[in-house]
C-alpha cells in the first residue's frame, strides 16, 4: 500500500493511500475534517474528529467507526504516524455528519446520487443513459462509447456463460483510478 499520496482540495492537502489489493483509496479523516471545518491547526482538526466520533457512536454509527482503520502516514513534521483513514464510502458518510457550509455541496451531491439510484431501480435504462452522458462529458467519442458498451455486453455474456457452467468468481474486477478504461479494462 502506498501511503504517501497527496490530493488537493481547495489548495489544502489530503493524505491518501491506495490499496492495490483491494483497489481502494483511503483518506486521512483528520485532513478532510480540517478542510471542511476550516480548522486552523491539525490539533483542532483532531479534537473536532474526536468529538464527531463520540457523537457518531452515540447516534448508533458504531459499525462505521469500527470499520475505519489506521494507517501510518507522513505527518507535517515528516514522521510517520498512525492516522485514522476512511474509504470513499465511509468518508462520504462522515461528511454527512459535519455541519459546515463546505460540506453542504457534498451532501447535496449525495442526495442527488441517491435519488438517481432510486430512479434507476425503477427504470434501469436510466443507468445506461447516465453512463452514456458521463462518457460524453468526459470527451469520449461516440465510436469509443459504442465500443465500450459493446465490450461490456460481451463481457457480461461471457461471465454469464461461465456462471452457467459452474465457474466461480475468484476476484471482483472493479474500475480503479489506476486503470483507465481507455487502457483496455473492459
Amino acid at each position: 500500500m502506498d501511503n504517501n499520496k497527496l490530493q488537493l482540495f481547495e489548495n489544502k492537502m489530503i493524505r491518501t493511500a491506495w490499496d492495490e489489493e483491494k483497489e481502494e483509496w483511503y483518506f486521512s479523516i483528520v485532513d478532510v475534517v480540517a478542510v471542511l471545518t476550516e480548522q486552523k491547526t491539525q490539533r483542532g482538526a483532531s479534537t473536532y474528529w474526536a468529538v464527531l466520533k463520540k457523537r457518531l457512536k452515540d447516534e448508533g454509527a458504531e459499525q462505521l467507526l469500527t470499520n475505519c482503520k489506521q494507517l501510518k502516514m507522513t505527518a507535517a513534521d515528516g514522521k510517520k504516524r498512525l492516522t485514522d483513514v476512511a474509504t470513499t464510502e465511509q468518508l462520504l458518510r462522515i461528511i454527512q455528519s459535519i455541519p459546515s457550509p463546505k460540506a453542504e455541496p457534498f451532501k447535496l451531491w449525495l442526495a442527488e446520487v441517491g435519488r438517481e439510484r432510486i430512479e434507476e431501480t425503477i427504470d434501469p435504462e436510466q443507468a445506461i443513459d447516465r453512463a452514456l452522458e458521463t462518457y460524453l462529458k468526459k470527451g469520449y467519442t461516440r465510436e469509443w462509447i459504442n465500443q465500450r458498451l459493446q465490450a461490456i455486453q460481451v463481457r457480461k455474456e461471457l461471465t454469464d456463460e461461465w456462471q452457467d457452467r459452474g465457474v466461480k468468481r475468484a476476484l471482483s474486477m472493479r474500475y480503479s483510478p489506476m486503470r483507465s478504461p481507455v487502457h483496455g479494462l473492459v
